[in-house]
């Protein structure tokens, strides 16, 4: 009689996903301890809902903020609810009545603008240029405007 040498039923070092857990505390395959957590014998009991994380915002999502009701720019500069688009399209198309000016909350200049006639227009398309092209222009009250 010719017997075969019995083959295990998975080769060593190779386990099975959702296979269940051997006995607790004997070494599986790689060396590590298999079974699930143990209970310690005394000490602190973890409470029965488990562990509860407190309250995070989510990223990207700021509380309302009075001096920023439009955020941050990624300088941590807030936003204006004023667009540059908007400013400098008025600024090129109206500049000789200020109106960009306006707009943006800067009447004094505005008024400037619209005495000079915007300065002979020079200064009326130059101030437009500038609203589209910058990225630093503010609104009066000192908020980087929208882009």
């Amino acid at each position: 009689m010719s017997e075969q040498p019995q083959q295990p039923s998975q080769p060593p070092g190779y386990g099975y996903p959702n296979q269940p857990p051997g006995p607790t505390g004997q070494a599986g395959p790689y060396g590590y301890p298999q079974g699930g957590p143990q209970q310690p014998s005394g000490g602190y009991q973890q409470p029965p809902g488990g562990y509860q994380t407190p309250y995070q915002q989510a990223p990207g999502y700021y509380a309302a903020d009075p001096n920023a009701p439009y955020g941050y720019d990624p300088y941590g500069r807030p936003v204006s609810d004023k667009s540059k688009i908007v400013a400098g399209v008025l600024q090129l198309f109206l500049g000789s009545f200020g109106i960009g000016r306006f707009y943006v909350g800067n009447v004094g200049m505005g008024i400037a603008q619209l005495l000079t006639c915007g300065g002979l227009g020079f200064w009326a398309l130059i101030d437009g240029i500038m609203f589209l092209v910058s990225n630093d222009r503010t609104d009066a009250q000192g908020r980087i405007l929208r882009g």
